[in-house]
């Protein structure tokens, strides 16, 4: 069994009231390390797993010189003093049998693409390129002029060369990761565990789909908006349901689910309100390094541990959740699951809008859909209304706009940050 770095024990103390995004992403890095043991797993078992030891090839990709191409494999010198470029068919190669023997001195092999390129060949031309006429009763393929040496010849060793490290520990294994691993002929891996995770919602309000809403009644989207994210990163979820607005019922779930999962991420109940309980039950049965941020949306957005569990606490608001679900939880399960601290690229991309003023000292994720202008330009629009209970401005987007704490305003055509949902591998709208 790995083992487990405890998260730091201390509530956290901070002069000003709210965190900045950077110092949030810096507490998150500071206290997370991987909690997950190791498995070994066959490789058909492994997409989307997190490796925890690295792999290398242990011998040559390809295993031999092989034929790229259909065609006729031959020695170039040979073609090259040959009359009219005709050369006598000695021999037939198909894909996966070996030569029966070198090939004859100024003469061409018939070969398939992958099979063994016979010892004294060095070149392949492609069959459509060549002609094959009888003399004498005897088969000559007229190969082509201009092809150089070594044409459509794959060497042994080409792609990978007996030692050389396919993927690195940390990484979290996908398709071409898994097609590399397995053309050197292994057949399992060493994975980190899935983590646990369990998922929360919180308040009196919510209802699950399928039942009648009472008056004041809320659907409850972000249980679906939060399993299908974190679903992503390869991990076992627990639905807990919706806990009631009471203090001893939200304690006693959290004392629970604490001592058979590595995370609990919840939604909802992330203030002070009387009716928000969440933040109490973690102060009462661990503690909080992190609450209360300087952002937009997901200002309630908080990070703790209850023993080693590690609590992830969201806003209720769709918009806020998903926001803090990207910038903030995916990118711990990714730390606490042996893999890298996910920091998505930002593009720099034209605004197509105007923000005539800003607060400062707070950063602000507007949500964007990427456009071209009149000219061609690739350029980004900010969704017209910044409500965070629109989940239809996350359907339209692409990403989020981000926009730092120092910028109090955006003139259109300023280049902006863009975060595109692709990064987290949300597919296109």
């Amino acid at each position: 069994m790995a083992s487990i770095r405890p998260l730091l024990d201390d509530c956290f103390l901070h002069d000003r009231d709210r965190l900045r995004h950077g110092e949030a992403l810096a507490i998150l890095r500071e206290r997370i390390a991987p909690v997950a043991e190791r498995e070994n797993v066959a490789l058909g078992d492994a997409h989307a797993r997190i490796l925890a030891q690295s792999v290398s090839a242990p011998q040559n990709v390809p295993l031999f010189d092989n034929s790229a191409v259909d065609g006729y494999a031959f020695r170039h010198a040979d073609h090259a003093a040959a009359t009219d470029g005709l050369l006598p068919l000695s021999a037939r190669i198909a894909a996966g049998h070996a030569p029966d023997a070198p090939l004859a001195p100024g003469s061409v092999a018939r070969i398939f693409t992958g099979a063994v390129m016979p010892d004294g060949a060095d070149t392949v031309a492609m069959q459509e390129d060549c002609e094959a006429t009888e003399r004498g009763g005897r088969t000559f393929v007229r190969i082509p002029p201009g092809l150089k040496p070594g044409a459509n010849r794959r060497r042994a060793g080409e792609d990978l060369a007996a030692g050389d490290v396919l993927v690195r520990s940390g990484a979290r294994l996908r398709p071409q990761d898994i097609a590399a691993i397995a053309s050197t002929g292994t057949d399992r891996v060493e994975v980190f565990r899935r983590l646990r995770v369990a998922l929360v919602s919180s308040g009196d309000e919510l209802r699950r789909p399928g039942v009648p809403l009472p008056i004041g009644g809320v659907y409850d989207s972000n249980h679906f908006l939060l399993s299908g994210l974190v679903a992503a990163s390869g991990v076992e979820i627990t639905d807990l349901g919706i806990l009631p607005d009471r203090a001893d019922t939200v304690r006693d779930a959290l004392t629970a689910a604490a001592t058979d999962h590595d995370v609990i991420v919840t939604t909802g109940g992330a203030s002070r309100g009387e009716e928000d309980h969440l933040v109490g039950a973690i102060d009462a049965l661990g503690s909080r390094h992190m609450w209360q941020l300087a952002i937009k949306p997901g200002r309630p957005m908080n990070f703790g541990h209850i023993g080693t569990c590690v609590t992830l606490g969201l806003p209720g608001n769709p918009v806020a959740a998903m926001v803090c679900g990207l910038l903030y939880v995916l990118p711990v399960l990714s730390a606490l699951g042996g893999g890298a601290f996910f920091e998505p690229v930002r593009y720099q991309i034209p605004a197509a809008f105007s923000v005539p003023k800003k607060k400062p000292d707070r950063r602000e994720f507007y949500r964007g859909s990427l456009d071209r202008d009149a000219s061609g330009r690739t350029v980004v629009r900010k969704f017209a209304r910044d409500g965070s209970g629109l989940i239809t401005s996350l359907r339209e987007a692409d990403g989020l706009i981000e926009i730092p704490e120092e910028v109090t305003a955006v003139t259109e055509g300023q280049p902006v940050d863009f975060i595109s949902f692709g990064d987290y591998g949300l597919a296109a709208r």
